[in-house]
This record gives C-alpha cells, structure tokens and sequence, in this order.
C-alpha cells in the first residue's frame, strides 16, 4: 500500500518578524552612513514594511541613494514566501557614500491583494503617507553588485544591489 504526501512552504508572523529585522538593519546601516535619512526615519519605513509583509500585501522594496539627482547606490528586497530553499546571510555591506547632495528615495510595491479596500484598512496602521510612484526602478544606469538572502523558514526576501 503506497502512500501520497504533499508539502507546502509554510511560514509564521515571527518568520516575517525575523526577516524584517534583517532589513531595518540594513535600512539603519543605509540611514546612518549616508546621513540622508534618520535612524528614526528608517524604522518607520521598517515599521511599515513589517505590517504590510504581514497582511501579504507586500511585493518588493526599492532604495536608492541619489547624489544631485544621479543614482549612486540602490539595493531591492524581493519578497519570496517559498525562500526554505535559500541559505539566509547576515545584514551588512550597505555602508553606502556620504555624497554631496544626498537623497534617499525608498519605493514600495504590492501585490494583486492590495485593493482600494486593503489600503483604507491600512492606513492607521501605516506610520508613512505613502504616495503612488512611477518613478523608475530599474537602475539601468548602475551595475549590479551582489546581494543577499534573509530567510525564515519559507519566508524570505532577497536583496539585490547596485553600484554606480
């Protein structure tokens, strides 16, 4: 008698926690050595970054470190919910430039379950007013430079990076 098994990637609110943790540290690292943003600032992108990768809302996460409007640095954290293969690394190598003129622009994108309905929900939950954008992402005019996976169970989100 032959027996059928099947197995789905499964994850926890703490494994969402856990990977979310990677990225504010990184968020930090990129506020504190660029001076563009507030350690404060950045944990309320993290914050807001955490509720919305709770509610499975959350698709990506694009930072980009400008010098007189010229891209310098970007990184982006791709949300993977069938990561358990992936090998989970340690938050770091963002010690980014100070530069003159410096901004950081931080772009969020959602997934098809974000309605209207979903963002009213949100917003008092959010501590960011975020605002549509159609700027572009796709750092065409940096060379990517690397990367890294930060896994809990299947939940993850791996980081690619740029360099000017």
């Amino acid at each position: 008698m032959s027996q059928t098994r099947t197995a789905s990637a499964t994850y926890t609110i703490v494994d969402i926690e856990n990977v979310v943790r990677r990225v504010k540290a990184d968020l930090i690292m990129i506020a504190d050595s660029t001076g563009a943003w507030t350690a404060a600032k950045a944990a309320d992108y993290a914050h807001d970054i955490e509720v919305l990768a709770k509610a499975g809302y959350l698709a990506w996460v694009d930072v980009t470190l400008f010098s007189n409007g010229i891209e310098v640095k970007a990184v982006r954290f791709d949300v993977d919910t069938d990561a358990g293969a992936l090998t989970t690394s340690r938050p770091g190598g963002v010690l980014w430039p100070k530069v003159s003129g410096a901004y950081l622009r931080i772009i969020l994108s959602y997934t098809d379950a974000y309605t209207g309905a979903a963002r009213e929900a949100m917003k008092s939950k959010l501590k960011i007013g975020w605002v549509p954008s159609s700027d572009d992402t796709s750092h065409s005019s940096l060379t990517t430079s690397g990367g890294r996976n930060y896994i809990s169970n299947a939940y993850g989100m791996q980081r690619k990076d740029w360099a000017a």
